[in-house]
């Protein structure tokens, strides 16, 4: 099967891709790929590292106020269609995939016009504009959260699938991540983490909280403050404390985060799609911090799904502090048989297989053709 994959900005839209890559290549060993993104997005550099041949076209998104630069955005789109229009008849894909972001728009749209069967993959509760504008031409619309197909109604046919990061998370090993983190195998781990580039936020936050984590009998705190916030982060930490303590872990980033969240006990995040997938998928309880610098507020919908559920706990950003983010944090790990049932509630809103189900409607389309 050939295969075109599409979508980027963030690693929210890059690592769903790659999940639906590797599940191609797991049922189908001959499975080719072309990953077409954006010269400015993430995925320039992170999708190379995975092995998958990369192109790129240039676009950008479209501002929400009046201004020149949609005009722009528009040319922009116009050429990227045009450009992705002759790579598509190069590789000549049986199926074209789109997984958000702005880049996705003229390569699934060339992708339509040109007869190809296509697939986009929402991962947020709130559609991004990009699908919405798609939803229109594409084959099928696959959604992760469940109930959110409502928002399709536009669409030829739409299907909860999960998100296929989810997958990959579900086949994590958990001893590799006591050993990554250098703690003992079993020990009761928090992981405090402000998102792949940090948020200052949460570091203020987790500098306040650290001097009260002492009080957490056998807990390890690790905290991954971003490689940008990193030194100032840990050197405030140590000056608060005179030293770093054996229970708090202070890390810039963290490259093998699937295997560190199978060994850990609680989260506390923002509420990025591709993220909740991965804990829910390994039934791991949360304290939610959405970004309220989003599209549409939607980490903040994200995590309401988790919390209605009764997997997490959701804390705005304007209402936190160190000790109210200590506080909730004790009294999940103070109290073992709730903790556990957050567990069993994240577990139950996971979708481990979710990969399998979105290939499964792609291997169906292409055979339709």
């Amino acid at each position: 099967m050939r295969v075109v994959l599409s979508g980027g900005g963030t690693g929210g839209h890059i690592y769903p891709a790659v999940a639906i890559a590797r599940q191609c290549e797991a049922e189908n060993a001959d499975s080719t790929f072309l990953y077409i993104g954006g010269t400015r997005g993430l995925e320039s550099k992170l999708v190379p590292q995975e092995d998958i041949p990369f192109k790129s076209i240039d676009i950008t998104g479209f501002r929400r106020k009046l201004s020149f630069e949609n005009v722009k955005t528009i040319m922009r789109f116009v050429q990227g269609v045009r450009r992705s229009k002759k790579m598509l008849k190069e590789f000549k894909p049986d199926v074209v995939i789109g997984t958000g972001g702005y880049v996705c728009g003229p390569v699934v749209y060339a992708a339509a016009k040109l007869g190809i069967p296509s697939v986009i993959h929402e991962q947020n509760a709130i559609p991004g504009l990009t699908n919405k504008f798609l939803m229109r031409y594409v084959d099928t619309v696959a959604v992760s959260f469940e109930g959110s197909e409502k928002s399709f109604s536009g669409a030829k046919k739409v299907i909860y699938t999960g998100n296929p990061r989810a997958t990959t998370v579900a086949q994590a090993s958990r001893d590799r991540g006591f050993a990554t983190l250098g703690v003992p195998m079993d020990s009761r781990v928090v992981l405090v983490v402000g998102g792949s580039r940090g948020a200052k936020a949460i570091n203020q936050a987790m500098i306040e909280m650290a001097p009260m984590l002492e009080q957490l009998d056998d807990v390890h705190v690790v905290y991954v403050t971003g490689e940008t916030y990193f030194d100032e982060t840990r050197e405030a930490i140590r000056s608060s404390l005179g030293t770093m303590p054996n229970h708090l872990h202070v890390l810039p980033y963290v490259h093998n985060m699937p295997e560190v969240l199978a060994c850990t006990s609680l989260i506390v995040n923002r509420a990025g799609a591709s993220f909740l997938a991965e804990i829910t998928s390994l039934g791991i309880p949360s304290i939610l911090i959405p970004s309220p610098n989003v599209t549409n507020n939607h980490q903040e919908a994200n995590a309401r799904t988790l919390e209605k559920g009764g997997a997490s706990l959701t804390m705005l950003e304007r209402e936190l502090t160190g000790k109210g983010l200590y506080e909730a944090i004790a009294g999940i790990m103070n109290d073992e048989s709730g903790r556990k049932q957050m567990a069993e509630a994240s577990r139950k809103l996971g979708k481990p297989d979710a990969a399998k189900v979105l290939v499964n409607e792609i291997k169906r389309l292409v055979a339709k053709r």
